[in-house]
């Protein structure tokens, strides 16, 4: 599936712009190839009363969920890593949760937002496809103007408190020689979710078919290619549908927000 979106004329995009477009709803669609070089992130808010129990996840669970930045409560601004912005509207599309059920996908949240809201920012693979392109590794879904295939996993998670679920993976199909290559380039930033948790055989990490992803959109694997699976900030997506917290805001996969940071301030060398 193609998109109706070219990212060409904003790959050089600073952050700051980026989110104003965002906030004016004058793009809508995912961020992957954005903003080349800088940070991106994903979100998850919850009330103050569950923040504790989601940031002892994280703790445990750093691959699919490494902090960047919280907000303060009822506070929508990330301050570490995009001064000035507003979590609430600098995302091209969310999702509102009730109870562990999606109601809702809007283009912003300002309606939604309470004064006991609390905002973590998750590091997000996209930040490290850079760091691919320039290792000579093609990005499928870039290519294809889509939104990376997204998988629930039978990997679980380390609980924390009253959350527990499944990890969501990310996919990019990379010729078999260029395999440790992506491994390298990608361990560099573990901010990020870092080196892939899996290589191969879909079917191994509970993938039933590479074809229907749960989440964004399949992309083409061509012969001498090999699937390859990294964590995925879409993984507290999974956890609100299994511990159905009485509220939550999260990005719509894929639409994700910029921040300011560039991308090499995160890798480990």
């Amino acid at each position: 599936m193609t998109l109706p979106f070219d990212v060409a004329p904003f790959r050089s995009a600073h952050p700051r712009e980026m989110r104003r477009l965002i906030r004016e709803e004058k793009w809508i669609y995912p961020t992957s190839g954005l903003c080349h070089c800088h940070v991106q992130a994903n979100l998850i808010v919850l009330p103050k009363e569950w923040a504790y129990d989601f940031l002892v996840f994280a703790q445990r669970n750093p691959k699919p969920c490494p902090i960047l930045d919280v907000t303060e409560p009822g506070d929508g601004e990330a301050k570490l890593i995009a001064p000035g912005s507003d979590v609430r509207t600098d995302i091209p599309r969310y999702r509102v949760w009730k109870d562990g059920e999606l109601i809702d996908e809007p283009t912003s949240v300002a309606k939604y937002w309470r004064e006991d809201l609390v905002a973590f920012l998750l590091g997000c693979s996209f930040s490290f496809e850079g760091a691919l392109l320039e290792a000579g590794i093609p990005i499928r879904h870039i290519d294809m103007n889509c939104n990376v295939p997204m998988y629930v996993t039978n990997i679980q998670n380390r609980p924390a408190g009253r959350l527990s679920g499944p990890m969501v993976v990310s996919m990019r199909p990379v010729k078999h020689k260029q395999v440790p290559k992506a491994v390298l380039a990608t361990g560099r930033f573990p901010a990020v979710h870092g080196a892939p948790v899996h290589i191969g055989d879909p079917a191994a990490i509970g993938i039933k078919n590479i074809d229907k992803p749960e989440f964004g959109d399949p992309v083409e694997i061509r012969e001498g290619e090999t699937p390859v699976f990294w964590a995925c900030g879409v993984t507290p997506q999974a956890v609100l549908m299994k511990s159905k917290p009485p509220f939550a805001i999260t990005h719509a996969p894929g639409h994700m927000f910029i921040g300011d940071p560039k991308d090499v301030d995160y890798a480990v060398f």
